[in-house]
């Protein structure tokens, strides 16, 4: 069944919000973009897919969480997929996989990036320990990443502060 869309309506005051088209962040030449998280399919998010399409041709550093994560892994060419049960609550073991280390996560999601379905230019760089679903990944040649599950919401309780430091970090050398 195809998954349909429609866009939010935007008053004023929302201008540079979800549904403010790609040209217009990037004409205000921001140091990054943020893609927070947010409920539901991200396939059906098709505006928001499109605008973070345009946003990854660029050099801007771009940092995805949860759905944002999900809405950039959609935007580089792979699909998602619905969890049978899904992933909520803290506690979940993910893999840093250049590292090697296990960061505790909290989550609270229902969808995941299909690994399979990347594109070469991406590489997965987390996995889930409970399921193998792809928790994290970034773009080989764009300041491109993002990571499923929550970092700001420090289960570990600073196990994911890296991700930040690396968003400021890529911000920095551009």
């Amino acid at each position: 069944m195809p998954r349909e869309s429609s866009v939010p309506a935007c008053s004023e005051e929302d201008a540079l919000s979800c549904c403010a088209p790609a040209r217009e962040l990037l004409a205000i030449e921001p140091d990054g973009i943020f893609l927070s998280n947010g409920p539901g399919d991200p396939a059906a998010l098709t505006y928001a897919i499109d605008n973070v399409r345009q946003i990854v041709k660029t050099d801007v550093p771009t940092f995805g969480i949860c759905l944002g994560h999900q809405i950039l892994g959609l935007a580089v060419g792979g699909e998602t997929f619905k969890l049978k049960f899904g992933h909520r609550g803290a506690n979940h073991p993910v893999k840093e996989l250049q590292s090697g280390k296990v960061e505790i996560t909290s989550q609270n999601h229902g969808f995941a990036v299909d690994p399979n379905s990347l594109p070469s230019d991406v590489k997965v760089t987390h996995l889930n320990l409970y399921d193998g679903t792809v928790e994290g990944f970034c773009h080989t040649s764009k300041p491109v990443f993002s990571v499923q599950y929550h970092p700001e919401a420090s289960p570990g309780p600073h196990d994911a502060d890296y991700l930040f430091l690396q968003f400021l970090d890529s911000m920095e050398k551009r």
